[in-house]
């Protein structure tokens, strides 16, 4: 009896021991509380310099270069715009822009036509009465060409006597180019016809003759009536 007993007791014990060990299983082990998340802060920037910003430096109007002078002569025969040039011939410029401004031009005439050569004028009224000039001027021949449609300034034989009168080419007369003149001084160009060929083409046809001892004289006068500044 007792022995059975014990085989029974210890199935019971078994039992109670699975049972026990059931109960004491540790159960899970619960999450650590939840701490707080730390977020670095990233440190503080000092802040940066304002850079002033490169400004361009403002630049200057260019001045436009000053335009030659011009001369505008009013013929019987048209319109005829003359451009100088200073920085060639100063002195004969300033000499022929003098008789500009002085009126001494207005109411004369072309009193000498040569075609294919050039037309003259500058010292004669219409009634082939020549006009008491200035002195004559330095002879500044040499900085220009006698090229066609250029002015240049009438003289005696005397390298050194312009003074008013001028013509106008009406081809390239190279010979009489300080270079190649026989005297050598040449005849001075100062400036050259921009406006108005037409018109010196004009009074390159009309027909001449001779008048009072003059030659080449156009049978009508061929009338400047004014010369002035043009601008």
């Amino acid at each position: 009896m007792t022995a059975r007993i014990i085989p029974a007791l210890a199935g019971c014990l078994a039992v109670i021991l699975l049972a026990h060990c059931g109960e004491s299983e540790a159960p899970p082990e619960s999450p650590p509380p939840e701490q707080p998340e730390i977020v670095e802060e990233p440190p503080a920037l000092e802040p940066e310099p304002e850079i002033e910003a490169k400004t361009e430096p403002e630049e200057m109007p260019t001045a436009e270069p000053e335009r030659p002078p011009r001369v505008r002569m009013e013929t019987s025969k048209g319109t005829i715009v003359l451009e100088l040039y200073p920085d060639k011939a100063p002195e004969t410029v300033t000499n022929f822009l003098q008789y500009v401004d002085d009126g001494f031009y207005n109411e004369t005439i072309f009193h000498r036509v040569i075609p294919g050569f050039m037309i003259q004028g500058g010292g004669f009224e219409a009634s082939m009465q020549e006009k008491s000039p200035r002195d004559s001027i330095q002879n500044e021949s040499g900085a220009m060409a006698n090229l066609r449609y250029t002015i240049a300034m009438a003289r005696t034989p005397d390298p050194h006597s312009a003074s008013a009168q001028f013509f106008i080419n009406l081809t390239t007369n190279q010979f009489l180019d300080k270079d190649q003149a026989a005297d050598g001084w040449g005849y001075c160009v100062f400036g050259k016809v921009i406006e108005g060929t037409d018109a010196v083409n004009a009074i390159a046809g009309v027909a001449t003759g001779n008048h009072g001892g003059h030659q080449n004289v156009p049978v009508t006068p061929v009338l400047i009536s004014s010369a002035r500044r043009d601008g």
